[in-house]
């Protein structure tokens, strides 16, 4: 393809971008195909010979697209929201057409200094301490497993790395805390990082969904007169079944008391703490030795893009550093080299959109979205409360909703109270007008409501709980 042909469907296809955003409500939400619809349609092997783009691009909109779930459609309230921007796509453009490795300062300047400002703006907006320095990692799962790695070193002298767990004396040397409400990326990290599950402590949670303090220094004790080292707590700002915000600073307590990392997993809800009455959610947020948010989860940046704080950056050097003659430069000990900072070595140059948002937007139309959400989802749980037939089934959160149908006046069980739930989410989804997933919340079935879609407006709220009131009719 020379460059006459790239420009040719470059803007073919940035006039599809933009003609699939303005018209993206008339697709269903969720996607109505069946395993192996697409699969089937695809040829088992590959051509010999190159096909024209014309071709290719047809196939795109006929095969690819009526299999896609539209994370982008207004009325998506599944799972969290992942949403995009227009800036934040023409940026993820300009990333891939300068194709550049970000693994040290050398192999793209910018890439590393614009990493580190973004990062330190990013600092400022969730009123974050100085002390912490940012990195941005794929996605939270990584950066908690980044986090649980220099924990174990830190908390093993830095000899794991070294000898490996069979240099340590014991076999059963550390535990790793958290909820039981923790997400399941915590139980995979600490599999990962060789705690394995059986050395996985899952703390109590209060009658929020939130650690239990007192729960989890009690663990930690136990923990210690048999021997076991606590290494780190994974406490949640915003669980994933609830949104449920643990008590950071008497967890950090117990944790500067005992030496423990303390790790903050603020995935999704992180992104609430740039505005100023929900900057509570961080309260404690000093005692923490690292902390992760999304902003392509809930600030208009697409995937991915995962925000990691560190208090102390030597402990996450020394874990992750590495020197082979091929990798050195001359300024090495003048700038930061990120590929020291994290499991990757090659990594894309993910803060250019992080940087167009933040500047199309400004810190106040950010603000202004966010807050849009939040009172969006107040006014869906309010009808949710006045409503006999429904209910709440967890404290609102933020922009999350738990919620199920329960008619009033009707005895019903646990099991025939899931069967209708699972059946009234199921009739919802196929109208492809809305999608909805659920949750378990100590075994009740939960259905979420998730408001953070970039463009949602009142409206769709409003669509979405008339068609839950018609559906809930035919159970």
């Amino acid at each position: 393809m020379d460059t006459d042909e790239f420009r040719k469907y470059g803007h073919q296809f940035v006039d599809w971008i933009a003609e699939f955003l303005e018209n993206i409500e008339s697709r269903p939400v969720l996607s109505p195909l069946q395993p192996g619809d697409i699969k089937t349609r695809i040829p088992q092997k590959p051509p010999l010979q190159g096909e024209s783009m014309e071709d290719i691009f047809r196939e795109f909109n006929d095969l690819i697209v009526p299999g896609i779930t539209h994370w982008q459609h207004p009325s998506f309230f599944a799972y969290f929201p992942a949403n995009s921007s227009p800036p934040s796509l023409l940026a993820e453009f300009l990333t891939a057409a300068l194709g550049a490795q970000c693994m040290v300062w050398q192999t793209s300047p910018a890439a590393t200094e614009l990493e580190d400002a973004v990062m330190d703006w990013l600092r400022q907006m969730t009123g974050l301490p100085e002390a912490f320095s940012g990195v941005i990692q794929d996605t939270a799962s990584t950066a908690t497993l980044v986090a649980m790695l220099t924990a174990r070193e830190r908390s093993s002298g830095f000899k794991i790395n070294n000898q490996g767990f069979a240099g340590l004396e014991g076999s059963s040397r550390f535990a790793v805390y958290t909820s039981d409400q923790a997400h399941s990326s915590i139980e995979k990290d600490a599999k990962i990082a060789g705690f394995g599950r059986e050395h996985l402590r899952l703390i109590e949670t209060d009658e929020n969904f939130a650690m239990k303090p007192d729960s989890l220094k009690a663990a930690v004790e136990r923990d210690i007169k048999n021997g076991i080292t606590p290494c780190c707590v994974v406490a949640a700002v915003g669980t994933t079944s609830s949104l449920a915000i643990d008590p950071l600073r008497r967890i950090g307590e117990i944790c500067s008391e005992h030496s423990i990392w303390l790790h903050v997993d603020a995935a999704m809800a992180g992104t609430a703490a740039i505005l100023s009455e929900h900057r509570h959610i961080l309260e404690g947020a000093e005692l923490a030795d690292s902390l992760v948010f999304n902003p392509h989860k809930w600030m208009f940046t697409n995937f991915d893009c995962s925000a990691y704080f560190v208090k102390d950056p030597k402990h996450l050097v020394r874990t992750f550093s590495i020197d082979p003659e091929y990798l050195k430069t001359d300024v090495d000990m003048k700038v930061k080299n990120y590929r020291d900072w994290g499991i990757q070595l090659g990594r894309r140059f993910r803060a250019l959109k992080l940087w167009f948002v933040i500047r199309c937007y400004g810190v106040e139309g950010l603000q202004r979205k966010v807050r849009e959400h939040i009172e969006l989802a107040r006014v869906f749980a309010e009808w949710v409360e006045e409503h006999p037939d429904f209910e709440l089934t967890a404290p609102r959160s933020l922009n999350l909703v738990c919620f199920r149908f329960n008619p009033a006046g009707k005895e019903i069980s646990k099991t025939g109270l899931e069967r209708m739930n699972k059946d009234l989410m199921n009739k919802l989804n196929k109208t492809g007008k809305i999608f909805l997933t659920h949750t378990k919340l100590r075994g009740e079935y939960t259905l979420r409501m998730s408001i953070g879609q970039t463009n949602v407006q009142k409206k769709h709220i409003k669509t979405a709980w008339e068609l839950i009131k018609e559906k809930s009719k035919e159970i």
